[in-house]
């Protein structure tokens, strides 16, 4: 429940923000793709301002989480080898468990049948 209640007071200002922010810069822009002749473009885009700072934002948030996500590698790697490790040492204590239950019944039985 406070997860919610923080996401609604963070995510409604910032969505209030975006609103007003796409509502003052609604005037077109032209974007030239092409350095060698700006006043006739072969490659050229033109779209609301807040068309290419919302992009720029999003392309911002792609590149950070791509560059954290890499830069987690090494931990992703040893965290599974060691989750690999941990299930081979649980199996082996199983093993070892059943084969001393298995040794405590049969000196039972011998215990019972030497009487």
């Amino acid at each position: 429940m406070l997860k919610r209640i923080l996401l609604l007071l963070t995510a409604v200002p910032v969505a209030i923000f975006l609103v007003t922010l796409a509502v003052a810069n609604r005037h077109t822009v032209r974007l030239v793709l092409d350095p060698f002749r700006p006043e006739a473009p072969v490659i050229s885009t033109e779209l609301p301002f807040y068309a290419y700072l919302f992009a720029a934002l999003l392309i911002g948030v792609l590149a950070g989480g791509t560059a954290v996500w890499l830069s987690q590698g090494h931990w992703r790697h040893t965290a599974r080898a060691r989750t690999q490790e941990a299930r081979r040492w649980h199996a082996e204590a199983d093993r070892l468990a059943r084969e001393r239950d298995a040794d405590v019944g049969r000196s039972k039985q011998l215990a019972i049948a030497g009487r």
